[in-house]
């Protein structure tokens, strides 16, 4: 009996110090698996940015809202950057859940646990490169505080979906909150990821472009029959032209994208799959921008007569593009001869438009007079102001060369007389000074106004819109109508320039 309780206590002490050896060394385990470039993250890095021959540099912040800072005072060696790039591609031999993505001879990508990883070297890039990317929020469909009819249209009545913003805004964020929502909610969830890096629970199945070509991705979701599929990120023209596929045979599709403004997502479809089936491809534009919701757009085709275009006959299919929120419609698409068009329809927008084309039917005009100043009245009708001198010549006898203009210009045009133009100058006073010469008076501007355009005012009444030059000046001929406006203007001391 005492041999046996002494037997006892020799295994239990052995088990112990087995146990004890096996802690020590799974703890040094887990020290060796810790990358090196853990050391310069913490828990409000975004990413980190190293290079040779350079200090390391950190994003510290949330998506939006962030700072570049300086995390080392020392300039990383080729043989430290090289270190470092060694020990990442290393972790993917000590996990499954560690890939190397893309393998190319100036580039490799890896997604290494929560860390995604791109390393440049020559002769790709100019020197080696590291860059890693972790996130630093994990937030759930309700941290967004949707409304509900927002809520509703995202979760079950759009079945084509972008997700759209510039980089590190929160995109994929949003994207995961949305995912986990559907598999939480009993739907089956799948992603096609490049990398994989959206991060997702064990209920959802990833898959990886790199690792498998477009064929055999259409393949294996249409069998498996997901009811979601989330495209993270598209880039190229095959990525775009498969999550068309995949939603035309029936897979509901939510697609991640770049884009610096919502119209942006939708503009780069068109070219890379037909107009025509654009609304059925997306019909909800959702566009992030600092972590948080910024605008939704919604799609949809009809066929109508394009908003500034009179004649019935001019009916055609187009896309209209609607604020989700107020139902305000912001844009159409349509054909226009070869091209396909984005037309903006709010107000502001016009008026940039509306400059543009102006500045173009300027030029048309001065093969009769340069002294010639253009306005719109709406989408198909404009004014123009020239000398009573070429006025005659502009309408032609009988009007038979205005109507020659207006068929060519495709709009309807009123001539008037520039030296009984009058109209108010809103803008804010621009300083000036002025010169004589022997033919002209020249307008000198601080260099600031290059560029701009001004409006050249007596008193009330306006003489002349135009736009300072390169040399930030201004010069107009005396002997003009204008040039004699202007002198009379200086005499009496009405004289003022307004920006436009």
């Amino acid at each position: 009996m005492f041999f046996d309780n002494l037997l006892l206590r020799i295994f239990i002490d052995e088990k112990k110090h087995i146990l004890q050896i096996r802690k020590a060394f799974n703890q040094v385990h887990q020290l060796m698996l810790v990358m090196k470039i853990e050391k310069y993250f913490d828990d409000q890095t975004m990413s980190v940015h190293l290079r040779e021959d350079a200090f390391p540099l950190a994003k510290k912040g949330v998506p939006g809202k962030w700072e570049i800072k300086l995390i080392d005072d020392k300039r990383l060696s080729l043989i430290e950057i090289k270190e470092i790039a060694q020990d990442i591609i290393n972790q993917t031999e000590q996990s499954e859940k560690n890939f190397l993505e893309i393998e190319r001879f100036g580039s490799s990508v890896l997604q290494i646990g929560v860390y995604r990883i791109v390393i440049t070297r020559r002769p790709f890039s100019d020197g080696w490169e590291i860059t890693a990317v972790k996130p630093v929020v994990r937030l759930n469909l309700e941290d967004y505080h949707l409304d509900d009819k927002l809520r509703k249209k995202l979760t079950e009545e759009s079945a084509g979906v972008l997700i759209a913003g510039s980089p590190g805004e929160g995109k994929t964020t949003i994207g995961r909150a949305l995912a986990e929502y559907f598999a939480e909610n009993g739907k089956i969830v799948k992603t096609v990821e490049s990398p994989r890096d959206m991060l997702l629970s064990s209920k959802i199945t990833q898959y990886s472009l790199n690792h498998g070509d477009k064929d055999e991705i259409r393949d294996v979701l249409l069998l498996s029959r997901p009811d979601n599929t989330f495209f993270d990120e598209m880039r190229k023209t095959e990525d775009f032209q498969l999550f068309a596929d995949l939603r035309l045979a029936g897979i509901g599709m939510i697609g991640i994208v770049h884009a610096t403004n919502p119209i942006d997502a939708i503009q780069r479809f068109i070219g890379r799959i037909e107009m025509g089936i654009i609304p059925q491809v997306i019909d909800t534009v959702v566009f992030v921008q600092s972590g948080q919701i910024n605008k939704v757009l919604e799609l949809k085709m009809i066929v109508k007569v394009p908003t500034g275009m009179t004649e019935a006959d001019l009916s055609r299919p187009l896309i209209e593009v609607r604020d989700f929120s107020s139902g305000a419609l912001e844009y159409e698409i349509y054909s226009y001869g070869e091209h396909t068009v984005v037309i903006p329809l709010l107000k502001k927008e016009r008026k940039e438009i509306w400059t543009l084309a102006a500045d173009k039917i300027k030029e048309y005009f001065n093969r009769y007079s340069t002294e010639n100043i253009i306005e719109f009245i709406s989408d198909n009708r404009i004014k123009v102001y020239v000398p009573t001198s070429v006025k005659s010549t502009i309408i032609g006898q009988n009007g038979s060369e205005i109507s020659k203009i207006e068929k060519e210009l495709k709009l309807k045009v009123d001539v008037l007389d520039l030296s009984n133009t009058k109209r108010l100058g809103n803008g804010q006073d621009v300083e000036y000074s002025l010169q004589f010469s022997k033919e002209n008076i020249v307008f000198n501007f601080d260099q600031s106004w290059q560029d701009k355009e001004v409006a050249i005012m007596d008193g009330n009444d306006l003489l002349i819109r135009t736009k300072i030059g390169k040399n930030s000046a201004v010069k107009v001929s005396i002997g003009s109508v204008v040039g004699k406006s202007i002198v009379q203007s200086i005499k009496s001391g009405k004289i003022k320039i307004k920006s436009v």
